[in-house]
């Protein structure tokens, strides 16, 4: 198991680049954020193995942007879909699944009593701030700063370096302040507490949350009005089953799910307290709220995708299983990590369900190319990895698999930091999704 050659990978992308902005629908699966040397295109998967157009086979981490938990074709999961669109897909009215699938979600989620459900985070997460603005008659939005991303939104990427055709002032309307900084809580507040509709972050991302932080930022957000969300893209189906909120204890107002809850079939959900959720339907005598009415929204077999996941978290370990692998993971890299003295240039980080590694080069400082310098040496070994995200399907034999494939990786990664990187990277660096030019 082995990368080689991507003959076939190479003419597809020549091809992609022609008919689709970017070469690939999803910018974090763009040519520009792997090696040269890598697959373009996977062919199909199972598990936590792909293959790739060219036959070339990997072990994979990220697993669909931490959306397949389970693993690619996973058994329960692909036989519930199978089964639902033998009845159809998609109908005038609704299915009765969307009641089984809202009840089983709203039993897992402390603060859910409401549910819409929709395809992807940028809509709920936008929803979610549409809904704030309507339950407070407030316009301005409060996000985390160490979150990279929220939404594809005005009210999330006017504020960033690809902000170009978004609306001319839209980035006034967005404040921001820092995770574990209460501080720069508190002077948002101060500055903007009469205009805030809502605060939106992740429970966490890599770093902890520290001194109570979310439970002050949660305070501060109900004495002065302010809707309190929580973006679980990651966290849930991840951190726990009932997500950030569940393993921190907290109880927001409105709360947006996705990535793991279907195991990469398009799902994703806004849940939050009922008084906020109704103004988006009919039982109320308020001015009504266009909240989300989407097509595919409430497709069946999306439904049936999450629900059978859900059903397999509910009568499996995985939550602990993700844990358990992740920890197996980074236990085994950190040894290589310390063999070579390599811990002022090569990091793991993150909670063990959800592990990333941080490049630096000779001197310390983050570094693209060696980042791209340690992914090309990965895949030459047979590992696709943009982090160090597993499944329940990432087996003992597969992580020290990856974990051999590292050590071997990391001696390369020294041999460059000590006679120079040009030597050993193979065509031009890894770049960031948000850059203001190509």
């Amino acid at each position: 198991m082995k990368g080689g050659k991507y003959e076939k990978s190479k003419l597809l992308q020549r091809r992609a680049h022609q008919i689709i902005p970017g070469g690939a629908n999803t910018y974090a699966k763009g040519d520009d954020q792997y090696p040269v040397d890598a697959p373009g295109f996977i062919d199909h998967g199972s598990g936590c193995h792909v293959w790739d157009v060219d036959g070339n086979e990997f072990i994979e981490y990220g697993m669909g942007l931490r959306a397949v938990t389970l693993g690619h074709a996973f058994r329960p999961v692909v036989d519930a879909v199978a089964e639902s669109l033998a009845g159809g897909n998609n109908f005038t009215r609704p299915a009765a699944l969307e009641i089984d699938l809202a009840e089983e979600l709203l039993s897992l989620v402390p603060s859910a009593e409401m549910v819409k459900f929709a395809k992807d985070g940028s809509t709920v997460t936008t929803a979610a701030v549409k809904l704030a603005r309507a339950a407070t008659g407030r316009e301005m939005v409060g996000v985390c700063s160490d979150n990279p991303f929220l939404s594809y939104n005005d009210w999330f990427i006017s504020r960033g370096p690809m902000n170009r055709g978004t609306v001319s002032g839209s980035e006034k309307l967005t404040v921001s302040f820092g995770y574990n900084d209460f501080a720069s809580v508190e002077s948002m507040f101060d500055r903007h507490k009469e205009d805030l509709a809502c605060v939106i972050l992740e429970p966490a991302k890599y770093e902890e949350p520290e001194d109570n932080f979310l439970h002050r930022l949660q305070d501060i957000c109900r004495s002065n009005g302010v809707l309190f969300i929580l973006d679980e893209m990651i966290t849930g189906f991840r951190w726990s089953l009932g997500g950030g909120q569940e393993t921190y204890g907290l109880d927001p107002d409105l709360s947006a799910f996705g990535k793991g809850m279907a195991n990469g079939f398009a799902q994703s959900a806004l849940v939050g307290k009922a008084e906020y959720m109704r103004l988006g339907g009919l039982n109320h005598t308020d001015e009504r709220v266009f909240l989300l009415s989407t097509t595919h929204g409430a497709e069946v077999p999306a439904l049936a995708a999450t629900l059978a996941t859900i059903r397999v978290y509910k009568s499996e370990p995985v939550i602990d299983y993700l844990y358990s692998s992740g920890e197996r993971l980074r236990t085994g890299v950190l040894a290589h990590i310390r063999e070579l003295n390599l811990e002022a240039n090569f990091e793991v980080i993150g909670r063990p369900c959800n592990l990333v590694y941080v490049t630096r080069d000779g001197d310390g400082n983050m570094s693209q190319p060696f980042r791209t310098l340690f992914m090309q040496e990965l895949i030459k070994r047979g590992i696709l990895a943009p982090s160090f995200v597993t499944s329940y399907s990432h087996s003992d034999e597969d992580v020290d698999n990856t974990i051999r494939a590292v050590g071997e990786a990391l001696v390369v990664y020294k041999q460059a930091i000590e006679s120079g990187i040009d030597g050993y990277l193979v065509g031009r660096p890894v770049q960031p999704v948000f850059r203001k030019f190509s």
